[in-house]
């Protein structure tokens, strides 16, 4: 629960990572230093707080986002400790829409690694300020400088690194802290804290950081040409404004598995990232009208919803808070469906643990008891003062599986389990296959989807679920397409008429649809020309090659005709689909696969078959490198290709090759490949 009012000692922060960096560790070692646990939780023992839901411990990884709160030199930090994994991308996209800042974690010896880069581009997206820590330096082959080095290259951002290790690998025992000019070293006794001013190599790396500061802050150069040093103050101050502004990124480093560092990027925390109070405030709209809501508890109330929970005491809808009060029986408005509901509790959360609240106010994120109806992404307001705030973005699925219950019996209880989950997780598509008449449940990869029908199991007891095979989602698209295109829709059959006709132009595009016309002197109206647009979404549903979606197309309307008394929106909307129908059938198309850069780990001495399996799985290798023992191997292969690949991979290594993936797009399928 809340200790402070004052918004500038609050922190709304994300742990982002790749895979097995040591995010929930981090988390975890944070908790047990600001006192908020009185046991260190480990990964490998199941024991930790914000992996706690009982697939997370089985499978050592986090899928769920989960929300703590600690107090750290009388500032109050809101954590959300997000997925590493690819799969889980869209947990990671709607906690990142509400955070103010963020820590992003790298493995002291790999670096930058896929999926590190990918979330850092999630949070360029929305504008987080993030500041680095560099884990595991304790790792044989763990390498500051060369990880500071990827983050600069891979990254494209300026790394100002604000420590140094003192020892290396095995012999790790603590950090150079350049900005108060301490030596910081961890044993078994505690934290011993000596001055630093006296060794040469760490007043040179301080030299070295104020140099780079001067060449990016207008005042610290100022005071560095005045005086030729910079003073502690200046440099705290040159180091928040430049993260803050996104110009550079503090880099600490440690070992939070041996808790070495723990304590100095919480300092960091508190000292960097911004605190409500620093962020602008936040835009909406309402009836075309874009406004400001201020991190102002006494201005009108707006939050918007990110995660929504079926817990087995409720249904939980977790909320930032931007503007305003709350309290427990408030009323409030969801902007979007314009539905009214009643908040019955507030509840401050610790992972999976709660507590009650009275309130919650501007710069807070809390879950709340009693909405039945709101869904993530939806902005809650004040009834008097309705505002829309912008959702997080939405994900396109690339991977399905047909589900069934194994009994007729258990259909309906399968049809609820499944609304149920989509509801939890707005990235899982369902849909009922028109052909077959199977139920379709698409997701962001296999373990997503995994994970999902076990959590079925899981929460419904009895309920078995036969899983077909796994199908990658294709597109089609046009590579040529056609000018001058005349549809007529005329209907006459009782009653009032239908009458539109459209001339278009349909050509390939770098977006996914564009549309755009030409006509003038008031052939079609505007609203007919909205008809059209929307009759042209609806005709990328299906293409012409195999009934796939169809992306990468421009559509340009480029003349018609109306009736005075048989035109309508409908009859526009319908001429309008069908014409790019006809349009695409006339067009030379292509069918597209998903595609990712796969990374894969391996050992040495059997790089070649692995390299060769990869090539028999359609891919191209991009790079290699060569860490220790181990080879990096990077390539591009087709989703489709990859299914079961974990498997093949620990087979030929024997248990020694670890992989990872990361979403690039799509490509034509080759022809001669089936799919």
């Amino acid at each position: 629960m809340r200790t402070d009012r004052n918004l500038d000692h609050t922190r709304n922060i994300g742990i982002l990572a790749h895979v097995d960096a040591g995010k929930t560790t981090t988390t975890e070692r944070i908790l047990f230093a600001t006192g908020a646990t009185y046991k260190q939780g480990e990964v490998h023992d199941g024991t930790t707080v914000t992996d706690f839901d009982a697939q997370e411990r089985n499978r050592g990884i986090t899928i769920f986002a989960a929300a703590v709160s600690v107090t750290w030199d009388g500032h109050r930090l809101n954590l959300i400790d997000t997925p590493g994994h690819v799969d889980f991308a869209d947990e990671v996209e709607r906690s990142l829409r509400v955070l103010d800042g963020a820590v992003a974690v790298f493995d002291g010896v790999a670096g930058v690694e896929p999926q590190s880069e990918s979330v850092w581009r999630q949070a360029d997206r929305y504008g987080v300020p993030r500041i680095a820590f560099v884990n595991k330096l304790d790792r044989t082959g763990a390498d500051l400088d060369a990880a500071v080095a990827s983050i600069r290259d891979r990254l494209h951002t300026t790394p100002l690194v604000v420590q140094r290790p003192i020892g290396r690998e095995d012999g790790f025992r603590g950090v150079v802290d350049l900005v108060g000019m301490r030596a910081l070293t961890w044993s078994a006794q505690g934290r011993a804290d000596e001055d630093a001013t006296g060794h040469p190599a760490a007043v040179a790396a301080r030299r070295d950081l104020e140099e780079r500061v001067a060449e990016l802050h207008t005042g610290a150069l100022e005071e560095f040409v005045d005086t030729g040093r910079l003073s502690d103050t200046r440099l705290r101050t040159a180091l928040r404004e430049l993260t803050l502004a996104g110009t550079a990124v503090v880099v600490l480093c440690g070992s939070a598995y041996r808790d070495k560092g723990i304590e100095p990027l919480l300092d960091a925390v508190v000292a960097y990232l911004p605190s409500p109070a620093d962020v602008p405030a936040v835009r909406g709209e309402w009836d075309g009208t874009v406004q400001e809501r201020p991190a102002d508890p006494d201005a009108p109330f707006a939050a918007l919803v990110f995660k929504v929970h079926a817990a087995p005491t409720g249904r939980l809808t977790y909320l930032r808070v931007y503007s305003g009060t709350i309290g427990k029986g408030a009323v409030v408005t969801d902007a979007g469906t314009r539905r009214t509901e009643r908040v019955s509790r507030i509840l401050h959360v610790q992972a999976d643990r709660h507590t009650e609240l009275d309130h919650a106010a501007a710069g807070d994120i809390v879950a709340v008891v009693g909405l039945k109806h709101a869904r993530t992404g939806a902005t809650l307001c004040a009834p008097g003062a309705p505002l829309v705030l912008e959702p997080p973005s939405a994900v396109t699925p690339v991977v399905s599986v047909a589900v069934e219950a194994r009994t007729r019996t258990d259909t309906d209880r399968l049809a609820g389990a499944l609304a149920r989950l989509v509801e939890e997780d707005p990235s899982l598509v369902v849909r009922s296959d028109p052909e077959t008449g199977q139920t379709v449940l698409s997701g962001m990869g296999e373990l997503h989807l995994e994970v999902a029908v076990e959590k079925i199991r899981q929460t419904h007891h009895g309920l078995e679920v036969n899983v077909g095979r796994p199908q990658v989602a294709y597109r089609e698209t046009v590579v040529r397409g056609v000018t001058g295109l005349l549809y007529r829709h005329v209907k006459q059959e009782g009653g009032a008429g239908q009458y539109a006709h459209v001339l278009i132009d349909v050509a390939p595009s770098d977006e996914d649809f564009g549309f755009a016309s030409t006509v003038v002197g008031g052939r079609v109206p505007k609203e007919y020309v909205r008809a059209v647009e929307a009759g042209c979404r609806d005709a990328l549903t299906t293409g012409p090659i195999a009934g796939h979606p169809v992306t990468g197309v421009r559509v340009t309307l480029t003349d018609g005709a109306t009736h005075s008394k048989d035109s309508s929106e409908l009859a526009f909307r319908t001429a309008g689909r069908l014409a790019l129908q006809q349009a695409l059938r006339e067009s030379e198309t292509v069918l597209l696969e998903p595609v990712v850069e796969a990374t894969v780990t391996v050992p040495e001495d059997v790089v070649g078959g692995v390299l060769g399996d990869l090539a028999a799985r359609r891919g191209r290798v991009t790079g290699s490198t060569v860490r220790g023992g181990t080879v990096v191997v990077t390539a591009t292969v087709p989703l489709a290709e990859l299914f079961g690949y974990a498997t093949r991979l620990r087979s030929r290594t024997q248990g020694r090759g670890t992989f990872t993936t990361r979403p690039t797009g799509y490509q034509p399928v080759p022809s001669g490949v089936s799919v």
